[in-house]
């Protein structure tokens, strides 16, 4: 008895030292986030390797707006959206004597466009992969499109003949399949733009572009100048105080917008995290001393300030502005955002759709703290009724 009560008492010694240990602090537990707000969405897609994140955000977005408005859940084809908007950038490339885009990217207003003149199909009626895979590849087909267009474009004919266009079709139809004219869904049977009007019943002038950069006026609107913006489509020109509690009111209020922005960034990483950490201050932020600091290469320095919570940049317009006309911010990726969420800290965080399937810690969802998404962000696609009035009324919406 007097032994086991002794050995008890150890335990009980043991059991208080660890108690009394050092507590581990927030910031070294990693990324910890509890969620605020979450708005619907259908499931993570993978783009694999297309350039294509154009058309799955929009999409995606397209899928959350019918989610909201309790029209269902569809799964529609990214790929028709593409197969449209390739032929119409052959187009306009041609008609430019090849002094324009040809690139397999594009925007938000793509899938709008599509959209409005060619309409909309299920996935099912159009899964877009003819070669075989069960992913999207476009190595190939970029490569043998991008040369006969630049063929036709760049050629030194003095007139094009008539059926130019169908070998720009034929190529996309030979990688995607050829868009279908018909095809029944749920029994009925109905054309793109039917399908579009009749079934999904989305209306593309409620959808507005919001940008923020200080070389057009603010509350005007105008072509922001990236290369995959070829339609010259125009967005609304907000100070980016104004165009950040655009993007919170409307997660907030129910909404999700598509979302633009550079992922080119070290704080942006392949983990589901971005973020926009003091770089200059490494040594400080992250408990190093600066010797050992200094010895880290580029990317040892970006874990270590991914790797948890830390002090982020102040973001100013004029850093914005600068970072875009020096070509430091470009126009490198679409993604959804439809939630909200907060660290340990209480710092919070846009919940990002990607479509790089099911990857990184959190299976295809990233987490952008709102330091990134002001410094980083290019465009928004939104619905008109998620602007708070008193900018709508700005803007004369």
């Amino acid at each position: 008895m007097n032994k086991f009560i002794a050995l008890a008492a150890l335990g009980l010694c043991f059991t208080s030292v660890y108690a009394k240990g050092p507590k581990k602090d927030k910031a070294e537990e990693g990324f910890v986030f509890t969620t605020v707000k979450e708005n619907p969405i259908t499931s993570i897609k993978n783009q694999n390797r297309s350039s294509t994140c154009w058309s799955f955000s929009s999409i995606g977005f397209l899928e959350s707006e019918l989610l909201r408005q309790g029209k269902g859940e569809f799964d529609l084809s990214e790929m028709f959206v593409v197969h449209k908007t390739m032929q119409d950038r052959a187009t306009n490339y041609v008609r430019y004597h090849g002094d324009a885009s040809f690139s397999p990217g594009g925007s938000f207003a793509d899938a709008v466009f599509c959209y409005e003149n060619y309409g909309m199909v299920p996935q099912d009626a159009m899964p877009g992969i003819a070669y075989g895979d069960s992913l999207p590849n476009h190595n190939e087909l970029d490569a043998v499109a991008g040369a006969y267009v630049e063929a036709i474009g760049k050629g030194k004919q003095s007139k094009l003949s008539p059926v130019w266009k169908n070998g720009v079709s034929a190529i996309y139809d030979t990688y995607l399949g050829a868009c279908p004219q018909e095809f029944t869904y749920k029994g009925k049977t109905y054309t793109p733009k039917t399908f579009a009007n009749e079934v999904l019943g989305l209306n593309m002038k409620d959808y507005v572009s919001l940008t923020s950069f200080t070389h057009h006026p603010f509350y005007t609107q105008f072509n922001v100048e990236v290369q995959d913006n070829w339609r010259n489509a125009l967005s609304y020109n907000l100070p980016i105080d104004e165009l950040m509690a655009v993007m919170d009111n409307a997660v907030k209020n129910g909404y999700t917008f598509a979302w633009g922005a550079d992922v080119s960034e070290q704080g942006f990483t392949r983990d589901g995290i971005a973020v926009y950490p003091d770089a200059e201050k490494g040594a400080e932020l992250t408990g190093s001393d600066m010797a050992r600091w200094l010895g880290l290469s580029q990317s040892d320095k970006r874990k270590e300030l991914t790797s948890k919570p830390l002090p982020e940049i102040t973001v100013t317009q004029e850093m914005r502005q600068e970072a875009f006309d020096n070509w430091e911010t470009t126009d490198d990726h679409g993604m959804l955002i439809y939630g909200i969420a907060k660290d340990q800290n209480g710092k919070e965080y846009f919940m990002v759709k990607n479509s790089w399937g099911e990857s990184g810690k959190y299976k295809g969802i990233w987490y952008a703290s709102k330091a990134f998404a002001a410094y980083k962000t290019i465009n928004i696609l939104v619905h008109k009724d998620a602007i708070p009035a008193d900018i709508a009324k700005k803007l004369g919406l």
